[in-house]
């Protein structure tokens, strides 16, 4: 089935790339440049150097999927990040944001659930 969720794990890699390479370039940045399973089931997200492309690549049993959007006009924004890490650990509901064009600067997220371990 293809398909995304919040059920998953996603990542997204912070140097531009080549939306040239497909299946198998972007498997080799996942393996050799962020150390990462491409076969893990993970959702790898890569954009060009303009921001106005982007890919998705995913395993599923049986083999890759890759998701592509190219914007006609705009770019993507994309979320800050503390650290110098290669990778950046992204919510769905961020990359849905992302994807749509929604402006990530002076989005809160409001506290829904805090877990409380007992004595």
């Amino acid at each position: 089935m293809f398909s995304l969720s919040s059920a998953l794990s996603y990542f997204l890699y912070r140097n531009p790339v080549d939306i040239r390479n497909s299946f198998d370039g972007l498997s080799g940045l996942i393996q050799n440049e962020l150390g990462r399973d491409p076969l893990s089931g993970e959702v790898f997200i890569f954009i060009n150097k303009r921001r106005n492309q982007v890919k998705l690549l995913r395993w599923e049993q049986g083999g890759f999927i890759l998701y592509y959007k190219r914007l006609e006009t705009g770019t993507f924004e994309l979320p800050k990040q503390d650290n110098d890490s290669l990778d950046c650990p992204m919510q769905w509901s961020t990359l849905v944001m992302m994807i749509e064009g929604i402006s990530l600067k002076n989005i809160q997220k409001r506290e829904r659930f805090i877990f409380r371990k007992s004595a």
